[in-house]
């Protein structure tokens, strides 16, 4: 065992009670020998306290005053010994084999991260069938491509799917508890890329929990959500510049701007609050990457459309057209292609021929094509 280096798991929990005692002990079945399990009790108002005091020695626990997701990886880090890091949020649960297939990888030279997707599973445990994410994820040194193109929403894996060198944590700690009372594992995972190799593995190692409660899946409110992660994005990105001042790395910041996730999105957003109507029903053709709802200010529809949820692309031209038909009668006023679905135009030449025949063209760049259907 003395061989073996020292992996701390910290479980953040704030009112998780009702699946705390499953994540701990996913964390204390790892079959990985050297390892440590801290449990952060982020001031819950729910049984967690006794569930955590029920484990006696063979945790360590955190209990704390409320303070946020940033303050609880903080305060688990500062209790931690283990040069590999794992953040385990306390509704989602560790496949035993975890540890041990990612710890070896850690130990490469210049690996600063492991890891790994998630199955999905519903609130009472149930196999949901998928992954998340559901495509592959990034593999490899990625630092030249992060000083160009900036931090950048790269198919990271939540909490639950990585494994952390101490070195980086180090490095970029503390994460700033006044802007990450929710999402810590973004500022982690946006600024990995800058400082080292980061390594995959391919089959989950891991169940992330999708539920009512889930900060991405509870249907938090479209607009504040966007800020919050536009927020986020100056943060993280500020701290990536001073790492490249640090290193005598030439980087454009303004470059960096254009080609984020985030700042493409509230830009695309902002031209549809200017061209269609508040609670205006609208096609959005997003391939379901927004994550925009319906509310008070936005009515997206999803194309294809089954009972409100997204079905993915039309077969071919004809069931295009014919949904899109469907939908307008059904009260659509726009559709809107965003940018990642722009390869649209050229893969159903018809349905755009449709289109451009048809209706007037709203607005057409770089970011989105919107079509008014009235």
């Amino acid at each position: 065992m003395s061989q073996l280096p020292l992996a701390s798991i910290i479980v953040s929990n704030y009112n998780y009670g009702r699946f705390l005692r499953e994540s701990i002990d996913s964390a204390l079945a790892q079959t990985f020998a050297n390892k440590e399990v801290i449990v952060v009790d982020d001031g819950s108002t729910d049984e967690s306290r006794e569930i955590i005091t029920s484990y006696g020695e063979q945790i360590i626990p955190v209990l704390k005053e409320n303070g946020g997701q940033a303050s609880a990886f903080n305060a688990g880090l500062a209790a931690s010994r283990g040069e590999a890091v794992l953040f385990l949020d306390a509704d989602d649960v560790l496949l035993p084999s975890a540890l041990e297939k990612a710890v070896p990888l850690l130990e490469e030279e210049e690996v600063i991260k492991v890891h790994w997707p998630l199955w999905v599973i519903g609130h009472h445990g149930e196999r949901q069938g998928d992954m998340f994410p559901s495509s592959p994820l990034p593999d490899g040194d990625l630092r030249e491509s992060a000083m160009r193109d900036g931090p950048n929403n790269n198919n990271w894996p939540p909490t639950s799917g990585n494994l952390w060198s101490r070195t980086l944590l180090r490095e970029i700690s503390p994460v700033p508890e006044a802007v990450y009372r929710l999402g810590a594992d973004t500022y982690l995972a946006m600024l990995g890329p800058f400082f080292g190799t980061i390594r995959a593995l391919r089959d989950p190692e891991g169940l992330y929990r999708r539920h009512e409660n889930n900060y991405w899946w509870k249907g938090t409110n479209f607009a504040a959500k966007l800020k919050r992660e536009v927020e986020f994005y100056d943060d993280y990105s500020m701290v990536a510049l001073r790492y490249c001042k640090k290193l005598g790395v030439q980087v454009n910041p303004e470059a960096w701007s254009e080609k984020s996730w985030w700042r493409l999105l509230l830009r695309a957003v902002e031209d549809i609050e200017r061209i269609i109507p508040a609670g205006q029903p609208f096609i959005l053709v997003d391939e379901a990457s927004w994550g925009m709802d319906v509310d008070e200010e936005y009515h997206p529809i999803p194309f294809l459309e089954r009972d409100g949820q997204y079905w993915g692309p039309p077969p071919d031209d004809a069931v295009a057209i014919r949904e899109l038909e469907r939908l307008r009668q059904a009260g659509a006023a726009f559709i809107v292609i965003a940018w990642s679905a722009l390869w649209w135009l050229d893969h159903y030449p018809e349905f755009f021929s449709y289109l451009r025949s048809k209706f007037s063209c709203a607005l057409e760049d770089n970011r989105l094509v919107v079509f008014d259907l009235r």
